[in-house]
């Protein structure tokens, strides 16, 4: 029987398309155990939310002007994020969007202020850059030169790439943007003093020892979780109290890790235009992170510094794994709304920081820009073709990895009604 005329059934593009982007998106977790975090606590949150205002409106001392804006600033984006875990997944950047579009109609000395309000000690802060001198005498090299600089900006720069190394998932793209980064700070250096390293600091204590070991190390871990299906078991048959604290732990770990493979032998221009940008995004936003604590002047070990690189570290994760399924799945026809929200809080940066920065940006020389442009093409093209010859050469290990992922598969199709899976005729 054919369908009524103005009505429209279900193809199996579209419903193959909505399943798919579901499962991306809005994965469900299986074999639950701990059925708390997994229920809906509508009425509890409500009761809570409004027991919290009443508390906070009655009992505390209003006559602080300051305090008061403080404390109702704090609890508006508390309150906000409740709602966010209720409507939508991406509150917490969703509000940091929102803050620096506020942000860029204001003048400079409201920012300061602003910032001033925050924390008056920053009132007296001074540019790291001001008091300290960097890539001096690099002719002399002993062992406590050597030794005074593993201290916890080194630790920062290992334990930050074996994060790295989690989210990316590639040796290949992982050094690419290790060593572009160190280009990145070398064509930069002309406005940020601090990016002035001596040469056996930058490749053989950044490169070579903190960034490769933190590559290392993220890797080793990746790999160790990749190998290996986890099946948890329910918690009511777990009957020792450590097996049980171990098992309430690992509810907020990941149910599965997907094995990541950026570069296809058969990649296309996309794929090499979609790496590209990914990388100049990805340095953007680190030189974000020294940019602004050079203009709105903060040293690096302040909330605001430590604070910010945490949270984008945080909405990287999904930011990474929706771009890596919108580049590589063909099936995935938009990015997801996270990545969307995190390229808008990089650029937003960038903006305030030109903004506000219009007079450290005026010494800009326009050719080392386009000098680092061109590097991070020819890189990105280097990395790719390197990645395709060691696949073409040595990938039978990771063939037979994936022809046992694709003989597990289960057809989406077995899940969709028969009416769902084409018209009828």
């Amino acid at each position: 029987m054919a369908p009524s005329q103005g009505s429209r059934m279900l193809s199996k593009d579209d419903a193959n398309y909505k399943l798919h982007f579901r499962m991306i998106n809005e994965q469900q977790v299986e074999d639950i155990t701990l059925d708390f975090f997994y229920k809906p606590h509508t009425i509890t949150l409500l009761t809570f939310t409004v027991v919290s205002i009443m508390y906070f409106a009655f009992t505390r001392d209003d006559g602080d002007s300051d305090n008061n804006l403080r404390v109702g600033l704090l609890l508006v984006v508390s309150f906000f994020l409740i709602i966010s875990i209720l409507a939508f997944p991406n509150g917490l950047s969703v509000l940091y969007f929102l803050f620096l579009v506020f942000l860029i109609f204001l003048n400079l000395d409201q920012v300061k202020t602003l910032l001033y309000w925050l924390d008056p000690n920053l009132r007296y802060a001074t540019r790291e850059a001001d008091v300290m001198e960097y890539a001096v005498n690099c002719h002399v090299i002993t062992w406590e030169r050597i030794l005074s600089h593993f201290d916890i900006f080194a630790f920062g720069h290992f334990w930050g790439w074996a994060m790295k190394a989690l989210l990316i998932r590639s040796y290949g793209l992982c050094w690419s943007i290790s060593i572009t980064w160190e280009l990145t700070e070398l064509f930069f250096m002309h406005l940020l003093p601090n990016f002035a390293e001596c040469w056996w600091d930058q490749v053989i204590l950044d490169i070579l020892l903190c960034n490769g070991g933190g590559i290392w190390l993220g890797m080793t871990v990746c790999r160790f979780l990749e190998m290996r299906t986890y099946h948890w078991g329910s918690i009511k048959d777990i009957h020792s109290t450590s097996g049980k604290l171990k098992r309430a732990v690992m509810q907020f770990t990941p149910a599965s890790w997907t094995y990541v493979r950026w570069f296809d032998p058969k990649s296309s221009f996309q794929r090499v235009a979609g790496i590209y940008l990914f990388m100049i995004v990805w340095q953007l936003t680190e030189l974000n992170t020294f940019f602004l604590k050079h203009i709105f002047v903060f040293q690096a070990s302040h909330p605001l510094s430590w604070c910010r690189i945490l949270f984008i570290g945080i909405i990287t994760a999904p930011t990474v794994r929706q771009y890596y399924a919108y580049l590589t799945d063909t099936q995935c026809k938009r990015v997801g709304t996270q990545c969307w929200v995190f390229g808008a809080i990089a650029f937003l940066e960038a903006l305030a920081c030109v903004k506000f920065g219009h007079d450290l940006f005026s010494k800009t020389q326009v050719l080392y820009v386009v000098l680092w442009l061109v590097c991070l093409a020819f890189i990105t093209f280097l990395c790719l073709y390197g990645m395709v010859w060691y696949e073409q050469n040595y990938g039978k290990r990771l063939k037979n990895i994936t022809d046992c992922d694709d003989s597990t598969f289960i057809d989406p199709y077995d899940h969709i009604p028969e009416t769902a899976k084409g018209n009828t005729i």
